[in-house]
């Protein structure tokens, strides 16, 4: 897996994370198992110290009787782990077990009648001090501290074995979550790896655009990728149809202008006419060529705002027809395409209608329809009152040159013009009659 990879940073990353966590995780267990262990030795300690009070007596004389045998075995076998004190404040030691013998006295803090302390002494021993007042029958009354103690290392033991099972256990569990981490890693990133091989695929020529069924959250990329796939595929079609029309178009003069070579002063006319049918011709395909708007990124456009322009010059071209226009939009449309292409498509249809109606024309925008098993974000529908277009002519339109009404004065290129248009988006487009105007009905499903 290399450096770079996303898949090994994310692992890196999440095991770094689980590594400090973990760390994190067997400070505190073992604090808190310390804690527990070091309380449950107080306890015990707490339980020795109660069973000497009730061993020990105070005859007349106000001397303590200890017992013949002590409550607990441990207390008479020296280095047993386990000892007992008993002392007096300001007199010193009374009594120590047989386990104490040659161990320092354990210097008790000053406490109060009936109170206790459980110390940590020298990192050696846990003691647990009590102090008592005692008073015979005879009335006799004395201060005893009693102190039970008992080796660490009994609670160290136990904490080493806690900590060795906890890290044991901890390591296995830290590599089943890596390799877990690294299988949903591998998962979780396989739609990137799809779209990687869906665009070499369309490198290749083995696609025309990218149709995996992707993440929720990749599906907004998949669709700005194929709008850019087309918006590349358009350039490249729109130059090679301008540099046919261009070659086609320059035919003609060139041929005028070689008949003339022969004898140029008298035909200077003919070629100075020849010449300026050339220069336009040219500027004419350059404009066309450069209708996409160059090579910028792709921006938004505001279908809404486009028709409301393009309405508001249709309506002084054909301010003699004086049309109606309905205008359906809402407040914003915006769609992912270049605007040179937006206005190539919306201004043709809508010129169209504009010239073929009686006094109508709806232009109305939908959103989110499903045609032809597809779903499409965006269907603009162009609607007039005119006569529609002849039955059997709708296919013979979409070619280049043909008119519906010769008679009608123009190119007969503009509906071919936007289908292809429509169709290099990966959009569709679709005639009819309209079933509000009575006329002719147009509905492009933009992606």
């Amino acid at each position: 897996m290399s450096a770079k990879s996303l898949s090994f940073r994310l692992l890196v990353s999440e095991g770094l994370v689980l590594i400090a966590f973990f760390a994190l995780v067997t400070l505190v267990l073992e604090q808190s198992f310390r804690e527990s262990a070091e309380q449950a030795l107080q306890e015990r300690l707490q339980i020795h110290v109660y069973a000497l009070l009730s061993s020990v007596d105070l005859n007349n004389s106000g001397q303590l009787k200890m017992p013949a045998s002590l409550p607990e075995p441990r207390f008479t076998h020296p280095g047993s782990g386990l000892y007992a004190f008993i002392q007096q404040p300001k007199k010193g030691l009374v009594w120590r077990s047989p386990s104490a013998i040659g161990l320092d006295m354990l210097e008790p803090p000053k406490l109060k009648a009936g109170k206790s302390a459980f110390l940590l002494e020298n990192h050696k021993r846990y003691a647990l001090h009590y102090d008592v007042v005692w008073k015979n029958i005879a009335g006799i009354q004395r201060e005893y501290v009693f102190t039970v103690a008992e080796d660490a290392q009994f609670v160290t033991d136990q904490v080493q074995r806690f900590r060795t099972t906890l890290r044991y256990w901890l390591l296995i569990i830290g590599m089943v979550l890596v390799f877990i981490q690294f299988s949903l890693l591998r998962w979780s990133l396989k739609p990137l790896r799809i779209i990687a091989q869906d665009l070499e695929a369309i490198e290749q020529g083995k696609k025309t655009h990218l149709d995996g069924q992707y993440p929720i959250e990749l599906q907004g990329l998949a669709g700005n990728l194929n709008v850019f796939i087309n918006h590349e595929r358009a350039h490249l079609e729109r130059y090679r149809n301008t540099l046919a029309d261009l070659a086609h178009s320059l035919k003609t003069p060139l041929a005028i202008l070689q008949g003339c070579t022969e004898s140029f002063s008298d035909n200077k006319d003919t070629v100075q006419e020849q010449i300026s049918r050339m220069n336009k011709i040219v500027e004419y395909q350059l404009q066309r060529a450069a209708a996409k708007g160059g090579h910028n990124a792709i921006k938004s456009v505001d279908l809404a705002d486009v028709i409301k322009k393009i309405r508001l010059s249709l309506t002084k071209v054909y301010i003699d027809k004086s049309i109606i226009f309905d205008i359906a939009v809402p407040d914003q449309c915006q769609i992912y395409c270049e605007e040179g292409d937006v206005y190539e498509i919306i201004g043709n249809l809508m010129d169209n209608a504009c010239k073929w109606c009686h006094k109508a024309v709806k232009v109305s925008i939908l959103l989110n329809q499903r045609k032809a098993r597809r779903d499409f974000p965006v269907m603009l529908q162009i609607e007039d009152d005119g006569p529609g277009i002849p039955v059997g002519k709708f296919n013979e339109i979409l070619k280049r040159g043909v008119r519906a009404d010769e008679n009608i004065h123009g190119h007969g290129i503009g509906v071919s013009v936007v289908a292809e248009l429509i169709g290099l988006l990966g959009g569709k487009l679709e005639g009819g009659e309209s079933a509000v105007l009575g006329g002719m009905r147009w509905s492009v499903y933009l992606p």
